[in-house]
């Protein structure tokens, strides 16, 4: 056992220190043990703030279903979700589920983790490996912010069309016009992605172009019993079934696409795992 630069031989209720660091010149210098133990003091791990302040924040901003936060807590959140890095939340690039596991007919299986969950809101964080794909789905009445905080991956996002006329839902009735929110690539230097019940990309799909990390918060979380279950969608271009009387644009329609509704596909199955990262602080912030 090493003390204070030394060797240190213990029998009985006497301890013998000899120093070998070669500037400390006193040997053998004899001294009795202290008889008392000292309490063990509880150690709290370090919580980054940025995390605890995202936890907080959330409390004070979703007020649950049937609710959309304004403007100013909006941008709020998005300050805070900007500063998050990877370590926030204990991660690096050289975890097991970056790598191409469980794979779905050549597509690598997703792996998810939830860091916590209540009825208001989530925070969760999906990890991709590379070419992994979250299909295209939605977020019945929910508001989410989503962070990429590592890797390169694209996102493709669409909002429903305003069914003005009948144009709107032909030319079957499991088909509905969409307008093309987002079809970009993102990085970890992008800012935070918003979206809304019915605005900002709610229909989205993510594919990784190397392996990524994206933090989630959702609010409220999906819930079958309250009629927040995530359905699925294949997005077909506009023009496969655009009616000639229709005078749109070459322009516009390639912003616009027919979404039909479909079964789960396989590689929506995703794995879940134990979040081990840095743990928040509970607060009664209600």
């Amino acid at each position: 056992m090493m003390e204070g630069g030394g060797l240190v031989e213990q029998r009985k209720d006497i301890m013998t220190i000899r120093h070998v660091n070669s500037k400390v010149r006193y040997v053998n210098k004899t001294i009795k043990k202290n008889r008392y133990k000292k309490r063990k003091e509880t150690v709290v791990p370090r919580v980054p703030k940025v995390l605890q302040e995202l936890f907080v924040s959330c409390g004070e901003i979703f007020e649950g279903p049937g609710t959309v936060p304004p403007a100013s807590d909006v941008n709020k959140l998005c300050s805070i979700l900007d500063k998050m890095k990877p370590e926030d939340v204990g991660l690096s690039r050289d975890l097991e589920f970056f790598k191409a596991m469980g794979a779905v007919k050549g597509t690598p299986r997703v792996t998810y983790t939830t860091i916590y969950q209540c009825d208001e809101f989530s925070l969760c964080i999906f990890f991709l490996p590379e070419t992994a794909v979250i299909p295209l789905h939605n977020h019945p009445g929910m508001t989410v912010f989503s962070k990429l905080l590592l890797g390169k991956m694209h996102i493709k996002s669409y909002d429903w069309v305003d069914p003005v006329n009948s144009q709107d839902s032909m030319p079957s009735s499991q088909l509905r016009l969409a307008r093309l929110k987002a079809d970009s690539v993102f990085t970890p230097t992008c800012d935070t992605c918003v979206l809304y019940p019915t605005t900002g990309g709610n229909i989205h799909q993510f594919t990784a172009i190397t392996p990524c990390a994206v933090l989630d918060v959702l609010g409220p979380p999906y819930s079958k019993e309250d009629d927040r279950d995530c359905s699925y969608y294949k997005d077909i271009p506009y023009s496969a079934f655009s009616n000639e009387e229709t005078t749109v644009s070459e322009e516009e329609s390639d912003c616009l696409g027919w979404l039909e509704e479909i079964e789960a596909p396989e590689n929506s199955q995703m794995d879940r795992i134990e979040y081990l990262g840095p743990q928040i602080i509970e607060t009664s912030y209600l």
